[in-house]
C-alpha cells in the first residue's frame, strides 16, 4: 500500500506562485512516474503534468506550459509542483498520484495511476 500525502496549496493572488509537494511512503514499491490532476468545482478532472522516473521526462497539459515545472526528488519519493504566473482558472483541488504498475504511454489519463492523494486546494483571486 502506497501513501501519498499533498501540501503546499493556498490562496494567492493572480499572478503569484505557489509550490506544492506530494510525499510518496509505503513498503516494497517501485514509482514509474508521477503526476498532478486538478479538479475545479463542477468539472471533471484533469491531467496538469506528469514525470517519469525512469526517463526524468516531463510533460504538461497546455494549461500549464510555461507556467507549472514538475519535478521529483527520489531520495525522498517526492514530487512537487512549482505554479507560477497562476490565473483565477488554476483554482481547483490538485490531487498527485503515483504510477506503482508499469504501463506503456504518457501518463495523462488518471487511469494510469494507482495511487492518489487526498488532494490539496489551491485558490487563486483575481
Amino acid at each position: 500500500q502506497v501513501q501519498l500525502v499533498e501540501s503546499g496549496g493556498g490562496l494567492v493572488q493572480a499572478g503569484g506562485s505557489l509550490s506544492l509537494s506530494c510525499a510518496a511512503s509505503g513498503s516494497f514499491f517501485v514509482t514509474y512516474a508521477m503526476g498532478w490532476f486538478r479538479q475545479a468545482p463542477g468539472k471533471e478532472r484533469e491531467f496538469v503534468a506528469t514525470i517519469r522516473y525512469s526517463i526524468d521526462s516531463a510533460y504538461y497539459a497546455d494549461s500549464a506550459k510555461g507556467r507549472f515545472t514538475i519535478s521529483r526528488d527520489t531520495a525522498t519519493n517526492t514530487a512537487y509542483l512549482q505554479m507560477n504566473s497562476l490565473k483565477p482558472e488554476d483554482t481547483a483541488v490538485y490531487f498527485c498520484a503515483a504510477q506503482t504498475t508499469l504501463r506503456a504511454g504518457q501518463a495523462i489519463s488518471h487511469l494510469d495511476y494507482d495511487n492518489w492523494g487526498q488532494g490539496t486546494q489551491v485558490t487563486v483571486s483575481s
